[in-house]
């Protein structure tokens, strides 16, 4: 066992944790640790490159722009200042949402797909060049390297005396304690409580708030279609569906500009039935229903990719397992009275009182939390 400190511990190295650590360099404290517990940084975004992406290319180039969004894909400039601000910031090109042309609505099996009238979101939808990945990866050179542990899983938060005691666990056994002044949780509301044993235990109230803040993308699982071109386009398609036979119930364009074709879609199929599917089936179930509605050639992808993060260990708890995909109400972030007060605070997407589980939420989220500390300055924290 190691014992160390520092005065600011990171639960979490996805967006929020990094933006974290991010505004902490940015206001001269450079004395935290980020605590991932994957083997890599970024939590529920992930974006996959094509196959035939040229990686050594320019971040420019069109061919390192061929990575699609297993996590989230977009964001909303005009609803979402703070999140467009740090995109700018970080000098992150971006693209509308390809939404021109007609939708299809399939209702039933045994019919056709019918195609009506498309809309455009208003205001626009985003996307980044690169994916979202690039965020993870813009954030992550500004942060100090030695401060970030991946592979680290934190399983006990302990109050010890006018400190905390941060016990996490690597994948190779050894055990570290971190004793810090402050944490900052940047893991799902659900997942925090049912994953780290807390000593003393929170309130009761907290507790149970937390427990029944549903967490976004957990119960979701994502089918990726990749090909040479957006065929559909030439039809007069926007690549948008709704579907009521499945197993996608809602399906999107996520083309590269000037590159790849793609289609994906969420499965309306819920998690603990997907649990009794093997992917493969899952899989071909997708490509058949993709040619239903888009024709002959969708069958066919150059390649395809899914996610379900409904097995993700570090994402989905049982309780997001057969529950609603919910944006839930923000809960509780900060306990402001008993043992446990001012020396935690949740930063997670799902702490966010406008955008609970977008990318947007994460940013708020943190923001606020180190904004907080750091007027706190060396005293106790006051929100």
């Amino acid at each position: 066992m190691t014992q160390k400190t520092a005065r600011i511990a990171i639960v979490g190295g996805g967006l929020s944790g990094l933006y974290a650590a991010y505004a902490l360099e940015a206001q001269g404290i450079s004395d935290y640790v980020v605590l991932e517990a994957r083997s890599v940084l970024g939590g529920r975004i992930v974006s996959i490159p094509a196959a035939k992406t040229k990686i050594s290319e320019s971040p420019s180039s069109n061919s390192a722009m061929d990575k699609f969004d297993l996590g989230p894909s977009w964001f909303w400039p005009d609803l979402q200042p703070q999140l467009h601000r740090l995109v700018q910031e970080l000098r992150l090109p971006y693209y509308q949402q390809y939404e021109s042309g007609s939708m299809l609505l399939e209702q039933y099996a045994a019919k056709p797909s019918v195609a009506m009238s498309g809309y455009e979101s208003s205001p626009a939808s985003m996307r980044l060049e690169g994916g979202m990945a690039a965020l993870i990866t813009a954030l992550r050179s500004y942060v100090n390297a030695h401060r970030v542990h991946s592979g680290q899983t934190v399983k006990r938060l302990s109050f010890e005396g006018d400190q905390v005691a941060v016990t996490c666990e690597a994948s190779s056994g050894q055990t570290t304690i971190w004793n810090v002044e402050h944490v900052l949780l940047a893991l799902p509301p659900r997942l925090a409580i049912s994953s780290i044993t807390f000593t003393p235990e929170l309130p009761e109230d907290i507790c149970a708030s937390w427990r029944a803040t549903s967490t976004w993308m957990a119960p979701h699982a994502k089918y990726f279609a990749v090909y040479d071109t957006p065929f559909w386009r030439e039809q007069g398609l926007s690549g948008q569906a709704r579907s009521r036979v499945g197993p996608m119930g809602e399906i999107h364009d996520a083309s590269i500009p000037d590159g790849k074709g793609a289609l994906f879609g969420f499965l309306g199929v819920p998690a603990s039935t997907r649990r009794n599917l093997p992917e493969s089936q899952l899989r071909a179930l997708c490509r058949a229903q993709l040619g239903r509605m888009f024709g002959e050639t969708a069958i066919k992808p150059q390649e395809e990719f899914y996610k379900d993060w409904a097995l993700e260990a570090y994402t989905a708890t049982a309780l997001d397992i057969n529950g609603p995909a919910l944006h839930a109400d923000a809960p509780i972030a900060v306990l402001k009275s008993g043992l446990w007060a001012n020396k935690i605070t949740g930063i997670a997407s799902e702490w966010s009182r406008q955008f609970p589980g977008y990318l947007a939420g994460a940013i708020e989220a943190a923001a606020f939390g180190v904004k907080a500390f750091q007027k706190q300055g060396a005293g106790p924290l006051v929100i």
